[in-house]
């Protein structure tokens, strides 16, 4: 089952807490903001990435299975 990630960069706190818990989907900015690396991770990346969006204190990442 695929996966679709869209992320809030308005209402991004910069916590990083993304990053570390899928850095090879998210990154952080030159302002701290997260950034998708990849829009569509591969499922054996599901979950490193629902642990990214448990983390999120600022609920800003939205997946699409």
């Amino acid at each position: 089952m695929s996966m679709h990630l869209t992320l809030d960069r308005e209402r991004c706190t910069s916590c990083g807490y993304c990053l570390i818990a899928a850095p090879e989907v998210f990154d952080l900015d030159d302002d701290a903001k997260a950034v998708l690396l990849q829009t569509d991770p591969p499922e054996d990346l599901r979950l490193a990435v629902e642990q990214a969006i448990n983390d999120c204190p600022a609920d800003v990442i939205t997946v699409r299975s």
